[in-house]
């Protein structure tokens, strides 16, 4: 990996490396574009095999945060860090000395909580540096108004694909049930939408089994299932050139960040099988949209208003892939970065006024 000419290359503005002793800790912090306002991004601790890996997956989240952000219309810039560490580590001494590091860019970098880092943790992270969002006794986690976003991603799609606003009867994968995964069940189920569901944590499974009458699969079969939607709510670059062909799904929307494993050759695929897909850092901004409201001073109310923009948003997104025939994540990032223009020019205007 060429370090600089990736970092060149992906229009990154900073990338720190964080190394400590006492306690020990390897961290990235990547900041990716501050035209619209200060990077965003939330912290996740992984137990990376390399660490160019670890890069690697700072480098792409804090872009897709930047186009995340100006796609749902937020005025904040892209950043993500990683924690290279196995979450059995994870200690109160090596989070504070994170938000120690955090804490040292003096603001142009606001996390919160991803992978692997629970509400209490960012707490913990906060007694170190104010610049972290999401802390339970405020907007709480990210996990609900994601998932809200995500179905109404889905909708959106549904509306798009069968000029129907109606879910019921649909048959709907979702591969991963974490609290997003999780959560996005409960709003399908609650639209008669028959749910099949994988995981690599049989608790999991059973739970949404029992909750929502979900049929469990084994996660080798998720892919190829004869469903409507398939919901990858997981890791990313899970849609690549060996899973891509097994796909039966008309419409992909889920949450997971980075699904493509190449932007795009693996966009490509999915538009030549037919296949509509919602680009992960709009459907899923749902997290951002709700700690930025928190940062700014919390108001659920209009925060919820943002989240449900989600879905014009993907309208308008299908309809330009559609007249222009390029795929749908080529209209994202066109979209993203008319708006991240407009920024820079607004921003260089008031300087010179």
């Amino acid at each position: 990996m060429l370090l600089f000419e990736t970092v060149r290359e992906m229009g990154h503005e900073q990338v720190l490396f964080c190394h400590g002793k006492n306690p020990e800790i390897k961290a990235i912090i990547a900041i990716h574009d501050t035209s619209l306002g200060p990077a965003m991004g939330a912290t996740r601790l992984f137990p990376y095999v390399s660490e160019e890996a670890a890069l690697k997956d700072a480098l792409r989240l804090s872009r897709g945060m930047t186009y995340k952000a100006a796609c749902a219309n937020i005025p904040a810039g892209g950043g993500k860090a990683v924690i290279i560490a196995n979450p059995e580590n994870k200690t109160d001494e090596l989070l504070r000395a994170y938000g120690r590091f955090v804490n040292s860019i003096n603001g142009r970098f606001i996390t919160g909580q991803d992978v692997n880092i629970t509400p209490d943790d960012v707490r913990t992270i906060g007694q170190e540096t104010k610049y972290v969002v999401g802390l339970s006794e405020k907007s709480g986690g990210p996990a609900p108004i994601t998932s809200l976003g995500v179905f109404l991603g889905i909708k959106a799609a549904v509306e798009f694909r069968w000029q129907t606003k109606r879910l019921d009867g649909l048959k709907v994968a979702v591969q991963g049930l974490g609290n997003v995964g999780k959560n996005l069940c409960r709003h399908l189920h609650e639209h008669d939408v028959q749910l099949f569901v994988s995981d690599i944590d049989p608790a999991k499974t059973a739970e949404v089994k029992r909750l929502y009458g979900a049929t469990v699969v084994e996660p080798s079969e998720i892919y190829s299932l004869d469903v409507d939607i398939f919901a990858p709510c997981a890791l990313g670059a899970i849609l690549n050139s060996h899973t891509i062909p097994f796909l039966r799904a008309s419409i992909v929307a889920g949450a997971a960040n980075n699904q493509l494993e190449n932007e795009q050759l693996h966009s490509q695929m999915l538009t030549k099988k037919g296949i509509i897909y919602s680009p992960d850092y709009v459907i899923n901004a749902g997290g951002l949209i709700n700690v930025y409201n928190e940062m700014i001073g919390y108001d659920e109310e209009k925060a919820l208003k943002q989240v449900h923009n989600i879905y014009d948003t993907l309208l308008a997104i299908f309809d330009i892939a559609k007249q222009q025939g390029i795929t749908t994540n080529d209209a994202a990032k066109r979209l993203a970065e008319d708006r991240i223009a407009r920024g820079k020019r607004n921003k260089t205007k008031a300087l010179a006024a």
